[in-house]
């Protein structure tokens, strides 16, 4: 199944794409956010019709504890209307720590400062795709 990982950013989202088979997590591009929040799910309507995707995961910003603050809710809100307005299933996965991950990453790498900034975003989505993806394998060998 070809999914599509967002990382919702209060400037930018993050995106991901799996492969057809659901394996690998891809980063794809970051979105600029804009005054209308139309324009960007239109955006994301956009790719989940170019790559065929079948189920669109919107990455949850939950607190250290696993309690939902600010960010999460905020989180929840968006994905309730992309459901709304895509026409595959949108789910919520637990991202903690991704920007965190791909930051590492990516300043392992060597990358300056300014190049990160410009990818840290779709490098956290396909890190919190790739989290989802695995899950969901884990899941389907144990109900085998």
């Amino acid at each position: 199944m070809r999914a599509l990982g967002l990382d919702l950013g209060t400037r930018r989202i993050g995106v991901a794409l799996s492969d057809a088979e659901g394996r690998v997590a891809t980063p794809v591009e970051v979105i600029e956010r804009t005054r209308r929040r139309d324009a960007v799910h239109q955006r994301i309507g956009e790719l989940v019709d170019e790559f065929e995707v079948e189920r669109v995961v919107v990455g949850l910003p939950l607190n250290m504890d696993g309690t939902t603050g600010s960010a999460a809710r905020s989180a929840l809100d968006e994905a309730a209307a992309l459901r709304d307005t895509l026409p595959v299933p949108v789910e919520t996965y637990d991202e903690r720590l991704t920007t965190v991950s791909a930051d590492r990453c990516l300043n392992e790498l060597q990358m300056k400062a300014e190049e990160r900034r410009r990818v840290v975003d779709k490098v956290a989505a396909a890190v919190m795709l790739q989290a989802w993806l695995d899950h969901c394998r884990s899941a389907e060998e144990e109900e085998a």
